[in-house]
């Protein structure tokens, strides 16, 4: 018979634990079998351990969540220039200790000068690289309005406070790791190609583990905002060179187009899995909308019983993800744009009509699968972070560049990388983009207009308390990460660690191909799926998730990707 340990003595203990004193066995076993990766006053998870430290920091001077989530982002630009960033965008889930929601979008724009058919060559084809590593690939940034807004809204500290940690960084320098000096050295060749003439990311000799990376400019640039605040990057001195770097390369970001860029507050995508709340990020993210499809159309089978990755589950999610990316394809695309049927296309009838073409002989071929229909209906590289803090406020943040390090092409004087987001419109209908995802109309490319995202930050609820807070980066398969990282918690009780860690597989309806990590699957499992007409295609990993579980004793467990060089801290 388990004793339940009031939240307060659990603290009690876990402090013993830490102070070296022996407790009896039956309360060990109650905190848990690994007592050091549960805390109770706050947790950061992220994609680099110094902006992981960074946002412990904060936690500990008095800071909430959402001042940890505004200095990790900081940070993250100076530590992860692969995808942490000024020069990109995002998205933010937020939960209050007390319940209440909100999300915030601060993904990039097209510029004005944007145009549906600006990609295209005088046959109508695609030009191969042009929304993706030259100047016209970037849209207006929107992470460092982003920060402020949300700071302006839930922070606590002085905005000032938030920024500096990340301004040390990159005056001071921080030892790279040996995954990041991999990074830099891959993409010299780029780097140097896309910036003549410039020294960023680029040494004599190759980058080594424990290296030195200084980034004055950046610190310069980091500077002017945390004195101007939204000024010291929309306007000013770093707007002069990013509009000068621009006028180098033909791009079309203006200053009028980085005057009128603004964050929006949106109202958040709630459903409910089971007995548990989600609480996702709505459009021009498809992720929420997708994820909520995927868990409803997964929900009535028995999945704990067939267990984690054998074929009976791995088939039924198959199946859902074909529809779903489907459905991503006609229907998704910016909301002040574009119409979307938020509501017909979580309306449990028409998911479960969806369905109902599944057969367990056989795979469904994507080739007779389109998007769904209904009455009424009117025609690699990102980094997410979750951040608990002591008083229950909860963050899911993701924000991206697009490709890893973006366009390559870094702002001359301050430092920062340019995105390479346009590739996420349509360029032209039918054709996929870096990702393979194909889209249409809902996203095509217009003036001032945010293109479609597959970022997905999530925070659950169960029982009107909060049970988790998840996310991660990876381009197509974000959605399906963290769809599968919850299904690994609720469906087949893993820790989060363990369901973070746990081996991941992916189908996006189109290339028509089921990939999977390195051993995700058994022989046995393969062979029965291949004979059902699976193609199934073993390859990298999939996703970075970083998320956080808080236990039925009240402490936060933490889930850093292995995966990357991903970090979980608590206090």
């Amino acid at each position: 018979m388990q004793h339940l340990i009031p939240r307060k003595y659990c603290f009690i203990a876990g402090m013993l634990l830490l102070a070296g004193i022996v407790l009896p066995g039956c309360v060990r076993g109650q905190l848990g079998r690994d007592s050091s990766d549960q805390y109770y006053n706050g947790m950061v998870v992220c994609a680099y351990p110094d902006a992981a430290k960074v946002g412990v920091e904060i936690l500990k001077k008095g800071g909430n969540a959402v001042d940890a989530a505004v200095a990790v982002q900081f940070a993250l630009a100076v530590t992860l220039p692969e995808a942490g960033n000024i020069g990109g965008g995002g998205f933010m889930v937020y939960r209050s200790g007390r319940g209440q929601t909100n999300t915030l979008d601060f993904r990039e724009k097209a510029p004005a000068t944007a145009s549906a058919n600006m990609y295209l060559d005088s046959a109508g084809n695609v030009i191969p690289g042009m929304s993706l590593s030259t100047h016209q690939a970037s849209g207006v940034p929107g992470s460092v309005d982003g920060m402020i807004q949300a700071h302006k809204k839930y922070g606590k500290l002085k905005w000032a406070d938030l920024v500096e940690p990340a301004i040390r960084l990159a005056r001071d320098g921080f030892k790279v790791t040996k995954r990041l000096a991999d990074d830099l050295n891959r993409n010299a060749a780029d780097f140097q190609k896309r910036n003549p003439g410039k020294k960023y990311f680029l040494k004599d000799t190759k980058w080594q583990e424990g290296d030195l990376l200084v980034q004055d400019d950046l610190a310069n640039t980091l500077e002017l905002i945390k004195d101007k605040g939204r000024d010291g990057f929309y306007a000013g001195k770093v707007a002069d060179m990013l509009i000068a770097e621009m006028q180098t390369g033909k791009g079309m970001i203006t200053k009028e187009d980085l005057k009128n860029y603004h964050s929006v507050w949106r109202k958040p995508i709630v459903g409910m899995y089971k007995d548990y709340k989600i609480i996702t990020m709505p459009p021009p993210s498809s992720g929420g909308i997708a994820l909520l499809q995927l868990l409803h159309s997964v929900e009535k089978y028995p999945l704990s019983k067939w267990g984690f990755n054998k074929d009976s589950t791995v088939q039924v999610i198959v199946e859902a993800e074909r529809r779903v990316y489907a459905d991503r394809s006609k229907y998704l695309g910016d909301p002040d744009f574009y119409k979307v049927p938020v509501d017909s296309l979580l309306r449990p009838a028409y998911i479960d009509s969806r369905m109902k073409s599944f057969d367990w002989a056989a795979a469904t071929p994507s080739s007779s699968i389109q998007a769904g229909s209904f009455v009424g209906y009117e025609s690699d590289q990102t980094t997410h972070y979750s951040i608990v803090d002591r008083e229950g406020n909860a963050v899911s943040i993701t924000t991206t560049l697009n490709g890893s390090f973006g366009s390559k092409i870094v702002v001359a004087g301050a430092g920062f990388l340019l995105n390479n987001e346009m590739d996420d419109f349509s360029s032209k209908q039918g054709v996929p983009n870096m990702y393979g995802l194909v889209g249409g109309k809902a996203n095509s490319i217009q003036p001032g207009k945010r293109m479609l995202s597959s970022m997905t930050p999530t925070i659950v609820e169960k029982g009107g308390k909060l049970f988790m807070v998840v996310g991660t980066p990876g381009g197509s398969t974000i959605i399906t990460s963290v769809f599968q990282t919850i299904l690994n918690v609720i469906e087949f009780n893993k820790s989060m660690q363990s369901a973070v860690s746990a081996k991941r597989f992916h189908h996006q309806w189109l290339p028509d191909v089921v990939n999977t990590e390195k051993d995700a699957l058994d022989s046995l499992t393969i062979d029965k799926l291949t004979k059902k007409g699976y193609k199934i295609n073993p390859g990298a990993g999939i996703g970075r998730v970083d998320a956080i579980l808080v236990t039925k004793w009240g402490y936060y467990q933490g889930g850093a990707d292995p995966r990357g060089d991903d970090t979980k801290m608590g206090w």
